[in-house]
C-alpha cells in the first residue's frame, strides 16, 4: 500500500487548510485510515482517524476544529483543518491499515510521506 498526501502548506492563524492522502496497491485490506503529526522537539501524535464504516476518532486538541472524512470509492482520506493555530504546525502524516495494540490504542501499518501545515501567528 502506497499513501499520496497533498494539501499542505503556509496559512495564517485562524485560516483554513485541506490535507488529502490517496492510497494505492493492496487496498483491500484497509481497514482504516487517518492522519498523524510531529512537530519539532515534540512527539507524535495522533490527530484523526477513520473506519471504513465511518467511526471517526479525534484528538481532544482537534476535535471541535477538524474534520476527518474518506471516500471509499476512491480511497481517499480528507482532513479539513479549521480555525488553525500556531501549535497545529507540524509535518502531518497519512496513516492506514490498523492494527489493534491494546485497548483504545493501535498500530498503523502503513505510513505515507509527511505534508508540512506552518501556521503563522
Amino acid at each position: 500500500v502506497q499513501l499520496q498526501a497533498s494539501g499542505g502548506g503556509l496559512v495564517q492563524a485562524g485560516g483554513s487548510l485541506r490535507l488529502s492522502c490517496v492510497a494505492s496497491g493492496n487496498i483491500v485490506r484497509i481497514n482504516a485510515m487517518g492522519w498523524y503529526r510531529q512537530a519539532p522537539g515534540k512527539q507524535r501524535e495522533m490527530v484523526a482517524d477513520i473506519t471504513s464504516g465511518g467511526f471517526t476518532r479525534y484528538a481532544d486538541s482537534t476535535r471541535d476544529r477538524f474534520t476527518i472524512s474518506g471516500d471509499n470509492g476512491k480511497n481517499t482520506v480528507y482532513l479539513q483543518m479549521n480555525s488553525l493555530k500556531p501549535e497545529d504546525t507540524a509535518v502531518y502524516y497519512c496513516v492506514a491499515d490498523r492494527t489493534p495494540a491494546r485497548p483504545g490504542v493501535y498500530e498503523w501499518n502503513y505510513w505515507g510521506q509527511g505534508t508540512q501545515v506552518t501556521v503563522s501567528s
